[in-house]
């Protein structure tokens, strides 16, 4: 089942040995409501493996995001098995609809699915409160939990240090009967928000902090947005967790780091609930691999939404914003972000990944297929004095043509027209060149890419010296394609669009949000060190046929880089193109 082409990794190896050893080959569902997808109480799990993507529908998935999803979802396909979506949505004060919506839509642009062989495997954690309150219940009437009312400073202040043990709850001991009782009365809103706690009993004396009995359900008066207003006790992500992954029958449950301290916790409370029926042995695990770490960028929703909030960036989708709605809409493919995840790899050590490692990967990926076009960003006009005595007309258009693709001759060709006047870069013109310059100059020759050889012959400036038009005379029979296209040797190759044709295009030239590598490090407020030249809009002139390109088409604009219709403000009235990518790393250059 193992692809050959694919890295082994630290997961791999323990897929694989679980798999050589049939550790998970007769785990069967349970019948709870996760396995309304399909799967009879008592029923074989035909899958190999199983893996989740759990995301809390609190905001918008980003880049990191997309490494997980890209892991547990490829890890599932290569070894033959299922990955579940699963909404952890347990914290109904800041969750929403929206971001469930933009999360089913993010996984799909990715390329992943959660249906296999018919069967949704589509969860959320608020399908399965009742479990979770009744394997709750369970733990209290064996002596496992206890309902706590100290206020939440006590609770911190007795929870103890990394050196000094914890001080029981004076509430600790409890009898079951009594717990159960005050459990039932913060279910059925008797008592207010913070005033009591169901915590977990394990050991106030544990080195590990998270075992010292920890919070497992807390009171919230909060409208969720699936449950309503049915629950006003709501469980805490690592009690719920757990349990969702074993009623899934989730094999391998991969987390990143910061949940490495929380693995003993996840051990405790599925060994216990096996012990006490509620769960089929053989019980999911969990693995933490690396979290990604990309430079020049901050994963953090808070800061993420302090962006947003604050107006610094121009929404969650702003192409300069490390969302995968962001990066979708700054060109980004979906291949790309694949293909950057297969590179950087899986390790169980933090790292910091480059930037440009990113943008390579994008580059990679459009390289090998986006269509090319001509554009001017900078426009200077040049006028082609002899045109008329050439062509017999002022108003004559030179047909031209250009590969679609250089390497896929497949693709065909585009058409466009050459005319007396054009659009060239600005800086394709300077009347005192330096050393080694091989555009156009006083006396200079040049060719105009796809088309004819010109010899410069001057310019016009206005009142204050600015150059406004640059005069040239064109060379007869010198056209790209014909015999005498090599007649005239020139070094300088410029990219041009008709003046009279062409079309008038806003285009938006992102580049790195940040000034800094690590925007955030030692505490530093990320928002001063936020790079003012992040946003350029210019007014460009591009290939006609660009117009109609359809929202979200990559091109590579020949010389510039690879640019994208936006997908919210392009249209053929009014072309919009962001800017993805230059064609090769220049930061800092």
């Amino acid at each position: 089942m193992e692809p050959v082409d694919k890295p082994s990794n630290f997961l791999r190896q323990i897929i694989e040995r679980d798999l050589a050893q049939g550790t998970y080959a007769n785990r069967r569902f349970a019948g709870h409501p996760a396995d309304a997808a399909g799967h009879a109480a008592g029923q074989t799990d035909p899958a190999r493996i199983r893996t989740r993507f759990p995301p809390e529908p609190n905001g918008y998935l980003h880049i990191g995001h997309a490494k997980s999803i890209c892991l547990n979802f490829g890890l599932a396909q290569d070894f033959g098995g299922v990955c579940h979506l699963r909404f952890d949505d347990t914290n109904p004060e800041k969750e929403d609809q929206e971001y469930v919506d933009a999360i089913l839509d993010a996984v799909h642009w990715l390329g992943f699915d959660w249906n296999a062989d018919g069967v949704s495997h589509l969860f959320y954690a608020s399908d399965d409160f009742d479990f979770m309150y009744r394997c709750a219940c369970a733990l209290i009437e064996h002596g496992l939990a206890y309902v706590d009312e100290q206020n939440a400073d006590d609770m911190r202040r007795n929870r103890g240090t990394l050196t000094e043990p914890g001080v029981d709850s004076p509430w600790r001991n409890r009898t079951p009967e009594e717990n159960l009782r005050r459990f039932e009365e913060m279910r059925a809103g008797q008592h207010p928000e913070g005033s009591m706690v169901l915590r977990a009993k394990i050991d106030m004396a544990a080195p590990n902090i998270n075992l010292r009995d920890p919070a497992i359900y807390r009171i919230r008066f909060a409208h969720h947005h699936r449950t309503g207003d049915t629950w006003c006790i709501y469980p805490m992500y690592t009690f719920a967790h757990p349990i969702e992954d074993a009623m899934e029958c989730i094999s391998h449950s991969l987390c990143t780091l910061e949940f490495e301290d929380q693995r003993p916790f996840y051990d405790w409370l599925l060994d216990h609930l096996v012990r006490l029926g509620l769960v089929a042995s053989p019980r999911p695990h969990q693995y933490e691999f690396a979290r990604l770490n990309l430079t020049y960028v901050v994963t953090s929703k808070r800061k993420l939404a302090q962006l947003v909030a604050e107006r610094h960036v121009d929404g969650w989708d702003d192409p300069r914003m490390p969302t995968l709605v962001g990066l979708r809409r700054r060109g980004y493919t979906p291949e790309s972000l694949r293909l950057f995840t297969d590179r950087i790899g899986v390790s169980k050590a933090d790292s910091w990944i480059d930037y440009s490692v990113l943008e390579q990967a994008l580059r990679d990926d459009l390289d090998a297929r986006a269509p090319r076009a001509m554009a001017v960003l900078d426009p200077l006009k040049l006028e082609l004095t002899n045109w008329a005595e050439v062509f017999g007309s002022a108003a004559h258009a030179e047909p031209c043509s250009a590969p679609v693709h250089p390497g896929h001759p497949e693709m065909g060709r585009r058409q466009f027209d050459l005319t007396a006047q054009v659009w060239i870069e600005r800086e394709d013109f300077m009347e005192v060149p330096p050393k080694g310059y091989h555009r156009l100059t006083p006396g200079g020759l040049a060719r105009l890419k796809y088309g004819y050889v010109i010899r410069c012959t001057g310019c016009e400036k206005d009142a204050e010296g600015r150059v406004t038009k640059v005069l040239a005379e064109l060379l007869p029979d010198t056209k790209s394609g014909t015999p005498g296209a090599d007649a005239v040797k020139v070094k300088g190759v410029i990219t041009w669009v008709s003046a009279s044709l062409g079309v008038a295009a806003q285009v938006r030239l992102f580049d790195r949000l940040f000034t800094e590598a690590h925007p955030d490090a030692g505490g530093r407020d990320f928002l001063a060190v936020l790079n003012p030249q992040s946003k350029q809009t210019v007014q460009a002139y591009i290939e006609p046929a660009l117009a109609i390109a359809p929202a979200g088409a990559s091109f590579q604009f020949e010389r510039h880089g690879y640019f994208v219709a936006d997908r919210v403000d392009h249209s053929p009235a009014q072309p919009v193109f962001n800017r993805t990518t230059t064609l090769r790393d220049s930061w800092g250059k």
